[in-house]
């Protein structure tokens, strides 16, 4: 069966080629994980597949990326004393807001309920990237924890990214939002690929079929709608699917990584081969 190669090359960091942003030194691999839609299980797949990539030797950190309602804290059963936004307003150094979490991986937790970060400010800019700029070299991958939807906080978390990552169901309120998200992607940002993972899939090959859908309609859009502009084409790739199980609810309840709660579960499975995915198309020039 044919499919998009995974292994294509990646744009180089979209910070050094908009708005000035610097491009990240050192090894870093930074990875955006968003959705168009909130609730399809984004920050639970993170923080698993946080899990899996740490279990496959990588120093790995989770950034919480949605500064105005976190809940990386939640899904991780973490109560931290020191967030993101004691570090953006000098309260606490970098180093004393980064965790180990139950997973072996790091993470750096924002707060929940800050109106002040539901808006991209200079200086919520301005501290983001002074963050960034400092864990990226530190760490094989980074891992942004985005908010869901298209709003100048995400579109920022994401415009950082090496990758992007874009989390959706089967739903249909779910892919259309993810489309609008990955168009939104491609004419602001100049994104050529996202990768795309399907939760809570239903039957074997949903992935692959949604996956196959998205793209005919955004080659349509591109090439044929108002935007249209030629020579412009995004490529989705899909890594994978993790099916609907209820071993992840039980996971959530309990706020635990389901690696942890159940590692031989069908879900776990699966996010221990989309890990697999990402390490050989993404991460290879990591491995030792």
């Amino acid at each position: 069966m044919n499919q998009p190669s995974m292994n294509s090359t990646p744009p180089s960091p979209l910070a050094a080629a908009q708005a000035g942003l610097p491009a990240y030194n050192g090894k870093g691999k930074v990875m955006a994980v968003t959705s168009g839609k909130g609730g399809v299980g984004k920050t639970f797949f993170s923080a698993n597949l946080a899990a899996a990539l740490t279990r496959r030797g990588h120093k790995v950190l989770v950034l919480d990326a949605d500064l105005g309602l976190a809940n990386l804290d939640v899904v991780l059963n973490l109560y931290p004393k020191i967030t993101l936004h004691d570090v953006f307003t000098g309260k606490a150094t970098l180093e004393d807001a980064i965790l180990k979490a139950p997973g072996g991986f790091s993470v750096l937790l924002a707060g929940s309920g800050m109106v002040e970060y539901s808006r991209l400010t200079p200086e919520v800019r301005d501290d983001f990237m002074k963050v960034m700029q400092t864990i990226v070299p530190r760490y094989d991958v980074v891992l942004l924890d985005t908010g869901a939807g298209i709003s100048d906080v995400v579109l920022f978390a994401v415009s950082l990214a090496t990758e992007v990552l874009m989390v959706a169901t089967p739903e249909p309120t779910s892919l259309t939002d993810a489309y609008a998200t990955i168009k939104v992607l491609a004419m602001q940002q100049g994104r050529q690929q996202v990768r795309l993972v399907v939760n809570q899939a239903t039957r074997p090959g949903d992935g692959r079929n949604i996956t196959a859908q998205l793209q005919q309609v955004l080659n349509r859009f591109l090439s044929n709608g108002p935007n249209a502009q030629p020579g412009q084409a995004i490529k989705l790739l899909h890594m994978g699917d993790v099916p609907s199980d209820q071993s992840v609810k039980d996971a959530i309840m309990r706020r635990q990584l389901l690696l942890v709660h159940a590692p031989g579960c069908p879900a776990a499975l699966a996010l221990g081969q989309i890990a697999g995915r990402i390490e050989e198309a993404v991460l290879g020039h990591h491995l030792a």
